[in-house]
């Protein structure tokens, strides 16, 4: 029964180069009963997509050392890694060229980690994986 309640969970991947915000992120998702996936960098996260994570929401911090947000979403179009997946830019940018920018690289959402505390983004993720089912 466990396996086929582990197969109903929404697996989610989670780009940040801040560990603090992304084990607390990775936690909260989890206690949601997400599969949540935790990568520091860019790169680690397209290796994962590559090696068939197979992600229900991806959700990226756009600034970044090395790759940033908007590579990540570039390279994730480019090369037509989770096609069905909801992309949430999770940012403290809140400027509109990079709003737009991230919107228009394929983000279905954008929102800045001040304006929500952690259970709200949870929830919101939700809503956006549900709109692609």
């Amino acid at each position: 029964m466990a396996d086929e309640k582990n197969a109903n969970k929404a697996n989610i991947l989670i780009v940040d180069d801040d560990k603090f915000l992304l084990d607390m992120y990775a936690m909260k998702f989890t206690q949601a009963g997400y599969n949540a996936h935790a990568s520091l960098s860019v790169r680690n996260a397209l290796d994962t997509l590559r090696g068939g994570f197979a992600a229900d929401a991806v959700i990226f911090d756009l600034i970044m050392p090395q790759e940033d947000g908007f590579f990540l979403l570039d390279t994730i179009n480019k090369e037509k890694l989770a096609k069905d997946a909801a992309l949430i830019a999770l940012s403290n940018q809140s400027d509109e060229a990079d709003k737009k920018k991230a919107m228009d690289l394929g983000a279905t959402k954008f929102i800045v980690k001040a304006s929500m505390v952690p259970s709200e983004v949870v929830d919101a993720v939700g809503q956006e994986i549900k709109k692609k089912k």
